[in-house]
């Protein structure tokens, strides 16, 4: 269980980096925020559950559990606020409006 609990910290950890690369290297706010809440939930959830099975201790298993849980719920919403927000400062609200209207993106 260490050796997998290590492997998933360590899995977790190296996404992170990714995650931030992403943020930073990126060209525009929508494709930042894509790296920002996909591979950061993912990492922060690898990187508790390898603390889970690092642990070992129940105590900790609900807490860790909790906060994967925290992060599945709240992270979409997060990023469906911010990529709303990025077509909102950029000035496309008629835009998406107007694919909505017609049932999908404009050509």
């Amino acid at each position: 269980m260490s050796a997998l609990g290590s492997l998933l910290l360590l899995a977790g950890a190296a996404l992170l980096v990714v995650a931030a690369w992403g943020v930073v290297m990126l060209p525009d706010a929508l494709t930042r925020q894509h790296a920002a809440t996909k591979a950061g939930t993912l990492a922060v959830a690898l990187v508790a559950l390898g603390a889970l099975l690092v642990a070992g201790q129940w105590a900790w298993t609900w807490r860790l559990l909790l906060v994967i849980g925290f992060l599945l719920a709240t992270l979409p919403v997060a990023s469906n606020l911010l990529a709303r927000a990025a077509v909102r400062e950029a000035g496309l609200d008629d835009d998406m409006r107007r694919a909505a209207s017609a049932g999908g993106p404009p050509r």
